[in-house]
């Protein structure tokens, strides 16, 4: 773990930029779908956070992926609804991001969704946003590193400018070896970018290592990783996405239920048990209500 006087990254990124703004934990491991609940009687983001206490379940992801549409005053109601419920959100931005692109206009629109993802959010009260941040597109991974973190040092720069400091923007472990998202890329990210943490994809890290991550010793492994780089606090503000998940020879190809997957997840629930993780976990999985409840279950009877 890098330290400066004895203090780790993370503690140091929440004095940096102002931490009494920004979320610095959890109190427990929380569970939620990755959108409205499917079984949600009458669809929208209000409705369905109101619903996930007919469901036993924690949390929802406000799923951006195919453009932020959500207006102001939509959002302030998501907000008034998850503090009536006790919830808790996080967000999910456009597919169409590629802060490494080789054209100008796409960096600078791929930044744009990012704020805007982070700009809706923060009037959810949701207290992270994750995306997929780049394609290495046959280049050498250490300058898509270096063009990554100044782009994303652009996009703290505007959020700060725009008064948006409570909301954490989580690069996210991405389920292919071409795209730009390992987890020691993620790990440094959080140290060289204030307001940068990661979103640990637990599937896509399954596909992106064609199923050589599965075991008990590597989920530990990882976290870990998560706690030498970024200090034991990264445990207890963990932003999580898992589910069903098919990989081939180029890794990840689509999410499939739990049911009918190869993850070993009582292994990686009973991980994250035994390092007391806190935090979000988001389920990506076609039957999004059905898995999230059924790993909230099993994560809690396990010892």
């Amino acid at each position: 773990m890098i330290k400066h006087k004895g203090r780790s990254i993370l503690d140091l990124n929440y004095e940096v930029f102002n931490m009494n703004k920004r979320n610095k934990g959890y109190d427990k491991l929380l569970f939620g779908t990755a959108g409205v609940p499917i079984s949600t009687p009458k669809r929208g983001s209000v409705e369905g956070v109101r619903y996930l206490k007919e469901l036993g379940l924690d949390a929802m992801e406000l799923e951006f992926v195919r453009g932020v549409r959500m207006k102001e005053e939509l959002a302030k109601e998501v907000n008034k609804a998850r503090k009536d419920e006790g919830k808790e959100l996080t967000a999910h931005g456009p597919y169409y991001i590629n802060l490494n692109s080789k054209k100008p206009d796409t960096v600078k629109k791929s930044r744009e969704r990012i704020v805007r993802t982070a700009r809706i959010a923060h009037f959810c009260g949701a207290k992270s946003i994750t995306f997929h941040a780049a394609y290495y597109q046959k280049m050498d991974k250490e300058k898509v590193y270096q063009k990554v973190k100044e782009e994303l040092k652009k996009i703290i720069q505007e959020l700060k400018e725009k008064g948006i400091e409570d909301v954490w923007i989580r690069p996210e472990l991405t389920g292919k070896p071409t795209q730009f998202g390992d987890i020691d890329e993620l790990i440094r990210l959080s140290q060289d970018v204030e307001g940068v943490l990661p979103c640990i994809d637990f599937s896509h890290k399954f596909a992106r290592e064609r199923g050589e991550f599965n075991s008990k010793e590597d989920f530990s492994g990882l976290l870990n990783q998560l706690k030498d780089g970024l200090g034991k606090e990264i445990l207890s503000n963990m932003h999580c996405h898992i589910s069903g998940i098919e990989y081939g020879p180029k890794g990840e190809k689509n999410h499939l239920n739990l049911k009918d997957a190869k993850l070993n997840i009582k292994a990686l629930l009973q991980s994250l048990k035994n390092f007391d993780c806190k935090g979000v976990v988001i389920c990506e999985s076609p039957n999004i209500e059905g898995d999230a409840k059924y790993m909230k279950d099993m994560f809690y009877s396990l010892s």
